[in-house]
């Protein structure tokens, strides 16, 4: 599984990268080798199988969806706001001759009042807002992930953040914490002080 999760890791380090245009998104790009890590995980605890079909909500430049179609799953649909990012990521989906497997979907989350009954899937996977910029800006991703047909969810969040374990509680889910990190921050933003700082993350898992 390591050399595989290497393997990955080289790969979707050479996707198109995130356009990072917009502070208010917090669109804090997942890198290559946290991805494959991550990804691997899901696909060690049996969620990320051959034949899946994936959502990944606020898909910046597709890496986790595109890294799950790596990894065998049949579909991935990516759902993001910025229209950039979308082009990043149909880019990268073009380049590894997967524009058959894996749709954008250019979306704002907080107009859905319910789960698309268009948009099947077994996983969902998401790096949202962490709501640092705007408060709760994480609540319509992981409220819309509930509301899924979804048997799994993963979600990447600030290892401060609480409420995720209480929101899917109450949606009738169990959570568990699936691995913890240090998630780079690079200084995309002119309110960043330094070049790159790092900061705790924690990767839940939702099942039901």
């Amino acid at each position: 599984m390591a050399g595989l999760q290497r393997r990955l890791s080289i790969t979707l380090s050479k996707l198109p990268k995130h356009p990072c245009n917009d502070a208010s998104l917090e669109q804090y790009v997942t890198e290559g080798d946290f991805a494959a890590r991550w990804l691997t995980a899901m696909a060690e605890v049996g969620d990320l199988q051959e034949g899946v079909r994936v959502v990944d909500l606020g898909a910046g430049n597709g890496i986790l969806g595109i890294g799950a179609v790596l990894l065998g799953a049949a579909s991935a649909t990516l759902v993001e706001i910025d229209e950039e990012a979308l082009g990043a990521a149909r880019a990268g989906a073009d380049s590894l001759g997967f524009s058959d497997s894996i749709t954008c979907l250019e979306a704002d989350l907080s107009e859905w009042q319910e789960w698309p009954s268009e948009l099947s899937c077994d996983l969902v996977v998401m790096n949202p807002p962490w709501g640092f910029q705007t408060h709760a800006a994480d609540r319509p991703f992981i409220e819309m992930a509930l509301a899924s047909p979804a048997k799994a969810i993963h979600l990447l969040h600030s290892a401060e953040a609480t409420h995720p374990a209480a929101m899917a509680r109450d949606g009738g889910w169990k959570s568990e914490i699936l691995l913890k990190g240090e998630f780079r921050l690079p200084a995309s933003y002119s309110h960043h002080s330094s070049r790159n700082r790092t900061t705790p993350v924690k990767c839940w898992r939702f099942t039901r």
